[in-house]
């Protein structure tokens, strides 16, 4: 959808209800980023600038890897399922790797599946902004501000940034009314518009929560969150499983995976985490599914585990939402997380919890997933009905 459509989408729905017209704010003044477009406070932008001139090696290495991607994926991704087939575990290895910053957009949209839902739903993302506003429209706009203040995408009150999020979480609160709008859904979308337009950003959206390349995720946003009790009760468990000491810690001060672990989950990984951080979760996340938050929750706990076991109630509740900084960096936790094995456990612990709570297990893939995430069977347009009335909103702490 083009700025234009945007544009008319924004103030059609500012006519229809209450609110008053907003106006672009002032640009802000220029400051120093990081390469990702975050502003650098004065106490670390001399610390961090020098740290991005990479050695003639880096550089090398770099051209090298980007060169194996695009042999692998081909001109805009045609070669993409024909390599994936061939070589699945070269992909996985090197998509663990980190894919290129530059072809993420692309990526992210292939290994995703939402790519073909882009290509089957022509003209509904346009459609969904000529319909009536949505219930959720004084929520997403009050949460706009508070999603990556500080990148410069999204600084300017009401600016291209803003409006561009506002058009895909209405979007899909239209879409989706069973799930509507969730304040943690803002940093889904406020990633991916940082490597694709509007369009994009919301079937990939779609393509998350409804589970084209793995399980749906729309169960941490529904009423009741029961995806993410669900993985509160799997990660409780895990953690007396893998860390017993540390488990038994917790037990003892009451610490329960609800008072740290909601916005890993809800958010994956994408509030107050290092960016580099979370894109590498996030390329993952997206090819593997949501086993890797449950890895890299694991990980942060493992690594810490010494001075966890030794730390207080009031401590330990600030440690928890405050690990140290070289925990953070991708080439230390994230080899910690790969080594993990949990996949079949997480499939009994949710067998487990299902029957504790005397509910039917639900098929955890899509019945839209392809194991090359190939063209999907029919288009989602034909899933959703635009004409169903009202839906739930919920609030995350």
């Amino acid at each position: 959808m083009d700025m234009r459509a945007a544009e008319i989408g924004w103030q059609k729905c500012r006519r229809s209800t209450s609110l008053p017209v907003f106006e672009p704010g002032p640009i802000p003044p220029l400051q120093p980023v990081d390469e990702y477009g975050f502003i650098m406070s004065d106490s670390n932008s001399m610390a961090e600038i020098p740290g991005r001139c990479a050695t003639r090696n880096d550089h090398d290495r770099e051209e090298r890897k980007l060169q194996k991607w695009h042999a692998m994926i081909g001109d805009g991704g045609a070669d993409w399922k024909a390599y994936l087939r061939r070589k699945p575990q070269v992909v996985k290895r090197r998509i663990r790797q980190g894919i290129p910053n530059c072809l993420r957009g692309l990526v992210w949209q292939l290994i995703s599946g939402s790519r073909n839902l882009v290509l089957l739903n022509q003209g509904v993302y346009e459609k969904l902004h000529s319909l009536e506003c949505s219930s959720s429209e004084f929520e997403i706009m009050r949460d706009i501000s508070r999603t990556f203040p500080s990148h410069v995408f999204y600084q300017q009150m009401h600016g291209p940034g803003q409006r561009s999020l506002y058009n895909v979480l209405r979007a899909y609160s239209i879409y989706d009314r069973k799930v509507g709008y969730v304040q943690g859904m803002g940093f889904l979308a406020g990633v991916l518009l940082l490597y694709m337009s509007e369009e994009d950003a919301f079937w990939l959206l779609v393509a998350l929560l409804k589970g084209v390349a793995h399980a749906p995720m729309e169960g941490l946003y529904l009423a009741g969150l029961p995806l993410l009790q669900q993985s509160f009760f799997q990660f409780e468990r895990l953690v007396h499983e893998r860390l017993p000491k540390l488990g038994s810690h917790f037990d003892q001060e009451a610490i329960y995976p609800s008072m740290y672990a909601s916005q890993w989950f809800i958010t994956a990984f994408s509030c107050s985490f290092p960016f580099s951080l979370s894109l590498r979760i996030w390329d993952v996340l997206l090819f593997e599914g949501i086993t890797i938050i449950f890895k890299v929750g694991l990980a942060l706990l493992k690594y810490c585990h010494n001075d966890l076991v030794q730390l207080p109630f009031e401590k330990l509740v600030y440690a928890l939402r405050n690990f140290p900084e070289d925990v953070m960096r991708p080439k230390i936790l994230l080899p910690v997380a790969y080594s993990i094995k949990i996949s079949t456990r997480l499939e009994e612990l949710r067998h487990e919890y299902c029957s504790t709570k005397n509910m039917q297990p639900q098929v955890q893939h899509s019945s839209l997933n392809t194991k090359e995430r190939g063209p999907v069977k029919r288009p989602f347009k034909k899933l959703v009905n635009f004409k169903r009335p009202g839906f739930l909103k919920l609030r995350c702490s």
